[in-house]
């Protein structure tokens, strides 16, 4: 009993440790997206598509299904 709920505490710790890594991950990307100028721009223009005066922003389109249609031939 004791062995398993020490296992339970470690396993425990391990993903606390883990969760509090990714929260602080977050809250630097939080406070770089409110004050580094530099962060702002890269986000703007990646999920925005800003540009700067003079640029050219290409988008591709969206994937288009590969599914092949059915034919005549295939229902022989």
């Amino acid at each position: 009993m004791y062995r398993a709920k020490r296992a339970e505490v470690i396993s425990l710790q391990k993903e606390i440790d883990s969760l509090q890594k990714e929260n602080d991950r977050y809250n630097k990307q939080i406070n770089d997206l409110k004050t580094d100028p530099k962060t702002i721009e890269k986000e703007a223009r990646e999920q925005l598509h800003y540009a700067r005066p003079g640029e050219i922003v290409y988008v591709s389109p969206a994937p288009v299904n590969a599914e092949p249609s059915p034919t005549n031939s295939a229902q022989k």
